[in-house]
C-alpha cells in the first residue's frame, strides 16, 4: 500500500512517501522537507510534486498518516487540515501518531524511559514509556516544567532530541539519550503499524494533540 505521512508539528516539517507490504514492512521511497512558517503555502503544492516524481497519483494513495501533536499551533492546523481534505475524497484510512510516541521509539533500547520534547518557556512535553519488542507504549503525555520533568526522571532514561534537556538530565546524573527530531518517516512506520492493527480514524475525529493551550485561549482566560 502507498502511505502518505505528513508531519508540520515543529519550525520545520516533511513529507514522506512510503510503499508499505506485509508484516510492518514500510520502505521510504522520500523524505522531502518543508520550511517552517510557510506550510500553508508549501504543503499541497509539495504532495503534488512528490507523487508526479514517483509516477503515482493521489488515487493510488491507500492510507495516511499524521503527526497529530504535541507542537506548533498554526503548523499542527495546516497538516491536519491537509489530511482531513485528502482522506475525506479519497476515502482513505488515517492513523494519528504523537511525536512522543516517535521519539520513544527512536532510543531504540528497553525499559522505561521518558519521551521529552522542548515546549519552550522552560517548559516540556512529556510522556513515559516502555518498550517491549522493539514498540514503545506511551503513558500519557502532559506540560511540565524542565526541572520538573528531570526531578521525576529517577532510573528512566531521558530520550529527547534536545541537547539542552540531554545535558541537564546527565548533569543531575540522570541517563539521557539525545536523538534527532524524529520526522515524516517514523510517523510513516508508526501509522502503518496503526493501520495493520485497525486503530484508524475517519477526517471528523483527526484532531491536533497540543496538549498546551494557545495563547489566545490563556489571555482570554486571565480577563475574565
Amino acid at each position: 500500500m502507498l502511505l502518505l505521512a505528513i508531519d508540520t508539528s515543529g519550525k520545520f516539517g516533511s513529507i514522506a512517501l512510503a510503499q508499505c507490504g506485509p508484516e510492518d514492512e514500510c520502505r521510504i521511497l522520500e523524505v522531502l522537507p518543508l520550511i517552517g512558517g510557510t506550510f500553508s503555502a508549501q504543503l499541497v503544492p509539495q504532495i503534488a510534486a512528490l507523487l508526479k516524481k514517483h509516477r503515482v497519483t493521489k488515487r493510488d494513495i491507500g492510507g495516511f498518516a499524521a503527526a497529530s501533536g504535541p507542537g506548533s499551533f498554526t503548523g499542527l492546523r495546516v497538516g491536519l487540515a491537509a489530511i482531513k481534505a485528502l482522506a475525506e475524497v479519497l476515502n482513505k484510512p488515517i492513523a494519528a501518531a504523537s511525536l512522543l510516541e516517535a521519539v520513544a521509539e527512536s532510543a531504540n533500547s528497553s525499559g522505561r524511559g521518558l519521551a521529552v520534547l522542548d515546549a519552550g518557556r522552560k517548559e516540556v512535553y512529556v510522556a513515559e514509556f516502555a518498550m517491549q519488542g522493539g514498540r514503545s507504549h506511551l503513558g500519557m503525555e502532559k506540560l511540565m516544567t524542565q526541572e520538573e520533568c528531570i526531578n521525576s526522571g529517577n532510573d528512566a532514561l531521558i530520550v529527547t532530541p534536545d541537547a539542552q534537556i540531554a545535558e541537564a538530565a546527565r548533569h543531575r546524573g540522570l541517563k539521557a539519550k539525545q536523538i534527532e527530531r524524529p520526522c515524516s518517516d517514523a510517523i510513516a512506520r508508526i501509522g502503518w503499524r496503526k493501520i495493520r492493527a485497525g486503530q484508524t480514524i475517519s477526517p471528523e475525529e483527526l484532531e491536533a494533540n497540543y496538549i498546551r493551550r494557545s495563547d489566545a485561549e490563556i489571555f482570554s482566560k486571565s480577563r475574565q
